[in-house]
């Protein structure tokens, strides 16, 4: 990875983290378009791996407004529907897996643009973790399944059940790419020497979330990831 291309991911990494300390979404959405746009090869290890230093600062940070049931029904399913996105990682060629990145961004956020609000229940809980399953561990994207889910409730709770769903789902991900041999140490590595960027986003996002906009910040990230979706369709 030359120079230019590591300080263009840590530029991308650490406005995600401010986004997503902040918001409670919008890390994956951002940086997933944008790795695959600089190097496909860091799809999905990579996004995974750095999303869990995040979200375990985030998910201790805003443990108080914890949903507790809606995390346990969504990361049963979550961890269930893990293996499907494992063979859909199989299925799509390495070649393809960008276009497939980009389809799956742009329709998440076009959905999650346009749906209603609504109240959710068990069903709502099982069906966003069984999709974040699916699309998280295939692609690194795994947020506006969630974001449906918890986007009318209050930033604190979203950002705490989002945070805890995402840390335990990473790793459950993580660890069975790395037992088939399609996880890489090299996406370690990588996280791991972006952590001071990670770390400078989620600081100043401590400073500002309690003054943010929520719905304003939603449409940003939505859209931001509309257009990196669209370029990475057509760039790839």
């Amino acid at each position: 990875m030359s120079t230019l291309t590591l300080a263009a991911l840590a530029l991308t990494v650490a406005v995600a983290a401010f986004v997503q300390g902040s918001s409670g979404l919008g890390f994956a959405l951002i940086v997933a378009p944008v790795a695959g746009i600089l190097d496909p090869g860091l799809l999905p290890g990579f996004v995974l791996a750095a999303m869990i230093p995040l979200n375990l600062y985030v998910a201790w940070r805003e443990r108080a407004s914890l949903d507790l049931r809606g995390a346990g029904w969504i990361t049963a399913a979550r961890l269930a529907a893990t293996p499907g996105g494992l063979a859909l990682l199989w299925l799509i060629p390495d070649r393809s897996l960008g276009v497939f990145v980009g389809i799956a961004t742009v329709l998440a956020a076009v959905v999650s643009l346009v749906s209603p609000a609504f109240a959710p229940g068990r069903a709502a809980y099982l069906g966003a973790g069984a999709v974040t399953g699916l699309t998280e561990t295939a692609t690194g994207v795994g947020g506006p399944p969630l974001a449906l889910v918890y986007q009318h409730r209050p930033p604190a709770e979203l950002r705490s059940t989002v945070a805890v769903c995402f840390l335990v789902g990473e790793i459950a991900s993580l660890a069975l790419l790395f037992a088939t041999g399609k996880g890489h140490p090299e996406d370690l590595g990588r996280a791991a020497a972006l952590l001071p960027a990670i770390a400078a986003g989620a600081w100043a996002s401590r400073l500002v979330r309690h003054r943010m906009n929520a719905s304003r910040t939603r449409v940003f990230v939505l859209v931001f990831a509309l257009l990196s979706g669209l370029v990475l369709m057509l760039g790839t």
